[in-house]
């Protein structure tokens, strides 16, 4: 067998054959797998084993925003490979939204889109760059978006899940966090430079746009409503000038006090305002 247990191999060390950072890969693969329901032995070359006695979730870092991959942005891991593409397909238009850890920020507005959304066949879902997968909202998050009219079953149900090229790929509509963020997806996927934004940013740029404007560009592209929905998505990106104002960063208020939560709140709630006023014009 492949299974380093069975071979004597030591804890901690790597399966021969494997360097630690392919044994490092593959538990990482393993992660998301669980998260979709598939289970997969991070020791095995190419047959999935259930052992859930090597199966653990990544320790929380002491910021969000601290987790960065070793060496810069890297893509070719296996994480993303096992992200099932067709899984994450929709026939319907997607909005997706990304933060670091997807446990603050990402997931917040991913339930409040949800929620005010919910009479349009839209799918809204998010991801995080560096996601501390499996792990669900923070306690002040799920409070946030209760209070402010998110279903309380979809924020319990929240699992995080690392951002993958397919999320990317399926989406019409990519909302960050950060511009750094943005800045990780575009280089993930730079076909979709036209629809990633910071939320923030699209917000200001959609601000003078009006609903009927809204409506003429997506009556442009026909009746389809993905096909609706990215044409006002692409419009919007050809209204970027030079450099972006700096400050439209959403805070990350992980492992901080509910006021820094509120702020991060007050800087994102108006934001998707703006976002779902502009879904509503392109698809009702």
């Amino acid at each position: 067998m492949n299974d380093a247990r069975d071979r004597g191999t030591p804890r901690g060390e790597a399966p021969k054959g494997l360097t630690r950072r392919e044994l490092r890969q593959r538990r990482e693969a393993a992660a998301i797998a669980e998260v979709s329901g598939e289970r997969i032995d991070p020791g095995s070359e190419t047959t999935p084993t259930p052992d859930p006695s090597t199966e653990r979730h990544p320790a929380a870092p002491a910021s969000e925003e601290s987790v960065r991959p070793p060496g810069g942005v890297s893509f070719g891991s296996l994480a993303g490979m096992f992200a099932a593409p067709a899984e994450e397909t929709s026939p319907r238009p997607t909005v997706l939204t990304v933060c670091t850890g997807n446990i603050c920020r990402s997931p917040l507005a991913e339930s409040l889109l949800r929620s005010r959304l919910a009479e349009l066949d839209l799918r809204v879902h998010s991801a995080g760059t560096q996601a501390l997968v499996g792990h669900g909202m923070t306690e002040p998050a799920q409070r946030i978006a209760a209070q402010r009219g998110a279903a309380e079953a979809v924020t319990a149900a929240h699992r995080a899940r690392l951002l993958t090229e397919p999320l990317l790929d399926d989406a019409d509509l990519i909302l960050t966090m950060t511009a750094e963020q943005r800045d990780y997806a575009v280089q993930m996927l730079p076909r979709r430079l036209h629809r990633i934004f910071p939320v923030r940013e699209f917000a200001r740029l959609v601000q003078g746009v009006t609903d009927a404007q809204v409506r003429v560009i997506a009556d442009g592209a026909g009746s389809d409503p993905r096909r609706r929905l990215v044409a006002v998505v692409e419009t919007v990106a050809e209204r970027r000038g030079g450099s972006a104002p700096k400050g439209e960063d959403v805070i990350d208020p992980y492992r901080r006090s509910d006021e820094v939560y509120e702020q991060s709140a007050a800087q994102l709630v108006p934001a998707l305002a703006e976002v779902e006023r502009v879904i509503r014009a392109a698809l009702a």
